[in-house]
């Protein structure tokens, strides 16, 4: 199970990382930050990896070391980036990856792109804690834009309520804590994450 069309990554790293209270996307691991690491471990297992972020975000020095793609749409969270990636090329598939997650591994990636399925719009792991979809770790093919988007028109903005209420693919995640995010100072406590260089 694969899916027929490329597939490209796209690191989401537009957000205002209010509750961090720094951008998530800087954070340091091993002397690498979040961004680079996320795009560096796409990039060995996809074509091309872009950066998804807000036009004020779009001149910082971090993000314009990478392919970027800025967001056409405001007040939409994670959604204005896989839109805005899905509008610049709608030919291929898009694997989202959050760059909150410091557990992320090659094994997670690599699981998520063998079962991605043809026959699903949108191929995503479980969470652990409740079974529901992992949407930002998640492989959206392009007939998934039209879900989107019909999802938007009613006010639905939540990634998470569009993979629950969609023909979405769910995996068992190979390694089950890769997908835990960061969103706190609390949440670096014993990580070894700075918040700087």
């Amino acid at each position: 199970m694969t899916a027929p069309e490329a597939v490209w990554g796209l690191v989401l790293a537009g957000g205002k990382s209010r509750r961090m209270g720094s951008d998530k996307a800087l954070l340091v691991q091993d002397g690498e930050t979040q961004l680079s690491r996320a795009v560096g471990l796409l990039a060995e297992h996809v074509d091309r990896v872009f950066v998804s972020t807000r036009a004020a975000q779009a001149d910082d020095a971090e993000r314009r070391k990478f392919e970027q793609i800025v967001d056409r749409y405001e007040d939409m969270g994670p959604v204005a980036g896989i839109l805005s990636a899905m509008d610049s090329n709608n030919e291929v598939s898009w694997l989202v990856l959050a760059c909150d997650l410091p557990n992320i591994d090659h094994a997670t990636i690599g699981y998520l792109l063998e079962e991605c399925s043809a026959e699903h719009p949108i191929t995503a792991y479980k969470s652990i804690l409740d079974d529901l979809p992992e949407p930002l770790c998640a492989i959206y093919r392009p007939d998934s834009r039209a879900l989107i988007l019909n999802f938007v028109s009613k006010g639905i903005i939540c990634p998470r309520k569009m993979l629950i209420d969609s023909d979405t693919r769910l995996l068992a995640q190979p390694n089950p804590g890769a997908l835990h995010n960061i969103n706190s100072p609390e949440d670096l406590a014993g990580t070894g994450i700075e918040t700087a260089l």
